[in-house]
């Protein structure tokens, strides 16, 4: 046969062989920057229907919640206020009060920030967003449920300094356990357990901690300051606080991260005279 024609009959054979079954496999990659949250649908509707039904539910009680009245105030007596709790009843400022709303604000900004200005973060914000979410429904639906069942008076309530239009409104007894407290003690936990999770080498966890940290305690001293809460409302608000703050990231976080995941990409493959397919393998670890 002539060497030509043989070259040509296989050349051809090879591109036929080509075009019908090419597959190339790419060698294995790892990948980095995976999430260490994950979000699950049905766990997350659970959260947040527990979540809405307590939110409901402090709405209900609260409506339930007489003001004091005149008869009322006149009847206190600080005596029987805990030796522990007292100092507060002779607190009373409203520069505390709106001060402890800055801080609680300033908290919550924090957490925006590094969400924000963060790529591995910023690129998650759907994850951090839901978990947030749930974080402050649960944490606002249980803390509310609980002030408007027990229905402590706030330490104004027996300082005649504060006006007495302030102690006859609904809010007066609310002080156990303190809102703000919880709020500013959930954020600061949220942003502290999930910034280390996806910087876990990073030599800003203890800035990132000591800052929000920080601006609850402010929070939680601007409040015992405005004759708002005790500090066991604040105590109580801050252990329940750091408690959801801490766990809802835990739920969510990935388990099993040294384990190896597997993604397998199909395409088409072509050069103009061959046709085929190629084959990308990527392992990466969880």
């Amino acid at each position: 046969m002539n060497p030509y024609l043989r070259a040509s009959t296989t050349a051809n054979s090879l591109r036929a062989i080509l075009a019908g079954c090419l597959v190339q496999l790419t060698l294995i990659t790892p990948g980095f920057g995976q999430s260490p949250y994950r979000l699950q649908t049905g766990r997350e509707l659970g959260l947040l229907g527990v979540g809405g039904v307590a939110a409901g539910t402090a709405l209900v009680l609260e409506s339930r919640v007489e003001p004091l009245t005149i008869a009322d105030l006149a009847s206190l007596d600080r005596t029987r206020i805990p030796a522990f709790d007292r100092g507060a009843i002779d607190r009373y400022s409203t520069t505390a009060d709106r001060l402890s709303d800055a801080s609680l604000v300033g908290n919550v900004a924090l957490a925006g920030l590094l969400t924000i200005g963060t790529k591995p973060m910023r690129q998650d914000i759907k994850t951090i967003g839901v978990m947030y979410i749930e974080t402050v429904l649960l944490a606002n639906g249980l803390q509310r449920s609980v002030k408007n069942l027990t229905q402590r008076n706030r330490p104004f309530v027996y300082n005649p300094v504060a006006p007495l239009e302030e102690k006859l409104e609904r809010s007066a007894r609310q002080a156990f356990f303190s809102g703000h407290a919880t709020n500013a003690f959930a954020t600061a936990v949220f942003t502290g357990e999930v910034f280390r999770h996806y910087f876990p080498e990073s030599n800003w966890k203890p800035v990132v901690w000591v800052g929000s940290l920080g601006l609850a305690t402010a929070t939680a001293v601007l409040r015992y300051e405005g004759g708002l809460h005790y500090p066991t409302d604040l105590l109580a608000g801050a252990a329940f606080g750091s408690l959801i703050g801490w766990g809802i990231p835990k739920l969510h976080e990935v388990k099993n991260k040294g384990e190896l995941g597997k993604r397998l990409d199909i395409q088409p493959w072509s050069t103009g005279q061959a046709n085929g397919i190629y084959l990308r393998l990527t392992v990466f670890s969880r």
